[in-house]
Parts: structure tokens; C-alpha cells; sequence
């Protein structure tokens, strides 16, 4: 969400603009049974979402890589779009934090948020188990996020992150990928597509490339 599109956006529709989150409850026993964790170092990972012609952020999301790997994607649409697959459940939600990030689900989750209107910038932070810990804790527990409160949520569970406690609570996708991009060691990476920008197609696109086992949960 940018700057100028939240403050016309408010002033033109008050608070109920903002909608209410959609909570997601997923038995527990599930979640375990789909979590990944990855052998890579510890990583904590910015998704901004930007415009192609305005270069203004639009959504932000948060991977991290801690004793299991989760996708902290606040208000939305990647949740309701897999959970319509037929491959859903290969990466169960519970409350926007989603479960079961392989590397293929991870590059999926930056390639469907990649279309002609819009292209990723990822940003890849290294740090020590214990802040992955804390930033996976922070996720869990954070709730189902309303719609446009993406960047503030995520800004926020930064802040509970050991040696990000100086990030500053922002509602603006640009101003949180300004940050991040002064903390040591961080690496970029864009993605950019000119798929439809109905992400539901993209979705659709990535089960037909799975292999047949894989619809049989």
C-alpha cells in the first residue's frame, strides 16, 4: 500500500476502507505435519510488492527461516488463492502465516505476486538462530492482519526481532524496504513477470506443473 493510495483512500472512505481481517484457523496437527525447514542459513526475507509504473510499494510480506521456514503474507490474497488448489493443502494458512515454504513454494509465492502491473523486490537478511526464532514467534502470534495494515504488521513484528527493535512502524512498503536495506549483508533480488494480473491464473499455472503425487494429500 503507498502512501498516496492509503491517504486518498481513507479520506474517502473513513475507516471501514481498512476491512476487517479474516481470521484463519488451521488445526494444529496439520501445521506440523506440513512444516519445512530448510538447510540454508537462518534468514529473515522482505517481499515488496511495487508498481511498475510508479516504482511505489504496494504490498509487503515476510519470509523467515528459523526451526521451520513461513511466509507472514498480512491481508493477503496468496492464502485464498492456494487454498482454492487442488494443491492447497501442501501449504496450510493459519491467520496469514503460511506453512510448508520449499524453495518451489517460496519462488511461487514471489511469482505470483509478479504480473505486468507489478514486480517484486525481494531482500534477504542474514541473522542468528535466535532472531529467526524470534521473528517466527513474533509472526505466529501476531493474528490475522486487516486489509491495508500489511506493512504496519509487518513492521511490527520486526520491532519484537533482537537487533531490529530500531525499525520504525510504517504503514508504507517503501519506507520498510528503506530499512531493511541499511542492515548489514542484505541481498536483493527482483522478479519480474507479464503474467495476467489475475493471480488466481498464476496459481493454477504452478498446480499444473506439479507432479501428480502431489494432489494426494
Amino acid at each position: 500500500m503507498n502512501r498516496r493510495a492509503f491517504l486518498l483512500g481513507a479520506s474517502a472512505l473513513g475507516l471501514t476502507a481498512c476491512g476487517a481481517a479474516e481470521p484463519v484457523s488451521t488445526p494444529q496437527s496439520v501445521l506440523s505435519a506440513r512444516a519445512y525447514v530448510h538447510p540454508g542459513p537462518k534468514m529473515l526475507t522482505l517481499f515488496t510488492m511495487k508498481s511498475t509504473s510508479s516504482d511505489r510499494g504496494m504490498h509487503t510480506g515476510l519470509m523467515t527461516n528459523a526451526s521451520q521456514r513461513v511466509i507472514f503474507d498480512p491481508a493477503g490474497t496468496f492464502g485464498g488463492d492456494v487454498a482454492a488448489q487442488p494443491w492447497g493443502y501442501l501449504v496450510p494458512e493459519n491467520n496469514d502465516v503460511h506453512f510448508g515454504i520449499t524453495d518451489e513454494i517460496a519462488d511461487f509465492y514471489a511469482r505470483y505476486h509478479a504480473r505486468m502491473t507489478y514486480y517484486v523486490l525481494r531482500q534477504d537478511v542474514p541473522v542468528s538462530a535466535a532472531q529467526a526464532e524470534a521473528a517466527l514467534r513474533a509472526a505466529m502470534s501476531y493474528g490475522a492482519v486487516p486489509k491495508a495494515h500489511c506493512t504496519i504488521a509487518t513492521s511490527r513484528v520486526l520491532r519484537q526481532v533482537p537487533g531490529f527493535e530500531g525499525i520504525s512502524e510504517t504503514w508504507f512498503p517503501d519506507r520498510l524496504s528503506e530499512q531493511i536495506a541499511r542492515f548489514s549483508g542484505v541481498t536483493t533480488r527482483e522478479y519480474r513477470e507479464n503474467d495476467s494480473d489475475d493471480k488466481s491464473l498464476a496459481a493454477a499455472a504452478f498446480g499444473a506443473d506439479l507432479p501428480v503425487e502431489a494432489f494426494n494429500p
